[in-house]
């Protein structure tokens, strides 16, 4: 089965988020299900940079008004289509934002662009390969599916939800612009609320729609979670789908991470200890014996931050270290480094993000913080559990699934993997940062707490079958209704 996977970000060329850990470790996992995947991604400076071997396969000379070339690339086992457009992609800052830390004031463009190539080589654009289905990921690929149904091209299509809250939504001044007739503007499919909505476009026209956990699948249908979609996804509820996101074993693997200056595993979870003061010093820390709670995150309303910096008092006033690493609000970021500099040496706000660091913070802390108000998934909490770092979650979306609360019962069964709380507030982070201090002072519990979770196993290969499910499913459905066509 031939695959076209479209996204705006893809590790490890270019990532912001868990979008492109998902976009990059999936493929991999598909391939042990007989799927041969494809993404498409932006060519972005940094994305050309490390693909010096480009074949170039075809030019679109009028793409929404822009002139671009499509190359074809192999990185690490990933099957490539790269869009070079330079007009739209090639600027300093990152793939959304600028480095002033605005959007990018053409990102409606950008990635309407992205889609309509994509749609293109899924009607044929490229001679000798057309795809058997195309999977989109969130907002900047979902109007792929709408200009494919446009254009009368028939190839299944699974949109997959990585996070609700963003849904590319623009004034209705711009459909003229996007190549797309005026009857679309409507509430069965780009409008919203008076603008235009490319993940409502994409919800509406896609085949089946999956998001990254079966929690977040439920939540995302109430008014609470849905963002303001919640009605369009009960219409589709037949067509929705939770499968829990997992991660890369081998990227993610304490035993041979290069990033750690000492690699360990469940048997020999001592040398953990020794990560801890590179990493201290990583950050200009006070060396010491107490715990170090990290955060790895965006810094945004979502992420809870603004919570923590309340209730970090917990952590450092008990001995211990906080680290929190991620960009996001300026103004949260201005409340976290408040907080850091009422405890100079003992609290470290690092505004930025790059692979190496992540690693080591997972390979030197105790703790890995979440509060978040909701998450669809999260891939930092599973991260923590294959480091031996305990998870400390909001219980939400995809956080309640995957961690199993250090309660009495849980504990005495030798199952819990980490700390939830709720409600998702800071008096209940509080608590949770007390009861996993508490813990910490108990060696043999917090150890069992870290074994139990170095056991887990958030490898693609199941989640990767249920996605081959899906896939299958919708090619037989589309050549029953094609035999249906030939035979009436």
């Amino acid at each position: 089965m031939k695959v076209l996977s479209v996204t705006s970000e893809m590790y490890p060329l270019i990532k912001t988020g868990g979008l492109a850990d998902v976009t990059g470790s999936l493929p991999k996992a598909l391939a042990n299900c007989a799927i041969q995947t494809t993404t498409m991604l932006p060519g972005y400076p940094s994305v050309l940079a490390r693909l010096p071997d480009l074949l170039p396969l075809t030019s679109f000379e009028d793409l929404l008004g822009q002139r671009a070339t499509l190359f074809r690339a192999e990185h690490e086992g990933l099957d490539l289509l790269i869009l070079d457009c330079p007009t739209l992609y090639d600027r300093d800052g990152g793939p959304y934002i600028n480095g002033a830390g605005e959007d990018h004031h053409d990102n409606w463009l950008r990635f309407a662009v992205l889609s309509k190539a994509a749609a293109n080589v899924a009607n044929g654009a490229l001679p000798g390969w057309r795809p058997d289905l195309v999977h989109t990921h969130d907002w900047q690929s979902a109007l792929t599916s709408v200009y494919m149904r446009e254009a009368g091209c028939d190839v299944p299509v699974v949109l997959t939800i990585h996070n609700l809250a963003f849904q590319g939504q623009y004034g209705a001044d711009r459909l003229p612009a996007l190549d797309l007739p005026p009857h679309l503007f409507n509430t069965n499919c780009l409008e919203y609320f008076g603008d235009i909505s490319y993940l409502k476009g994409g919800l509406q026209t896609s085949d089946m729609i999956t998001t990254v956990s079966p929690t977040y699948a439920r939540e995302i249908l109430t008014s609470r979670f849905g963002m303001g979609l919640d009605g369009v996804l009960n219409q589709r509820v037949m067509s929705l789908r939770g499968i829990v996101n997992g991660i890369d074993m081998d990227v993610w693997n304490p035993s041979t991470d290069p990033f750690l200056p000492r690699n360990f595993d469940s048997t020999s979870l001592k040398r953990k200890r020794e990560n801890r003061a590179p990493l201290l010093e990583r950050f200009g820390l006070e060396q010491g014996d107490g715990p170090v709670f990290s955060a790895i995150t965006r810094l945004t309303w979502q992420k809870g931050m603004d919570m923590f910096a309340e209730a970090a008092d917990e952590v450092l006033y008990q001995g211990g270290r906080i680290i929190v690493f991620g960009q996001g609000d300026h103004e949260i970021e201005r409340i976290l480094r408040r907080t850091a500099d009422r405890f100079p040496g003992r609290m470290a706000v690092h505004t930025g993000y790059d692979e190496p660091t992540a690693h080591l913070i997972q390979g030197g802390s105790d703790a890995i913080v979440q509060p978040s108000r909701f998450e669809p998934c999260g891939l930092t909490q599973l991260y923590a559990l294959r480091y031996g770092c305990v998870p400390v979650v909001s219980r939400t979306g995809g956080l309640s699934e995957t961690i199993i609360d250090a309660n009495d019962a849980a504990m005495s069964a030798r199952v819990a993997t980490g700390f939830q709380f709720h409600p998702v507030n800071t008096d209940g982070l509080r608590l949770a940062l007390r009861r996993a201090l508490d813990t910490y002072g108990d060696t043999r519990n917090w150890a069992r707490l870290q074994h139990q979770g170095m056991k887990t196993h958030f490898s693609w290969e199941r989640s990767a079958e249920k996605y081959a499910a899906i896939y299958n499913n919708l090619l037989a459905r589309r050549q029953e209704a094609t035999d249906q066509r030939r035979y009436r």
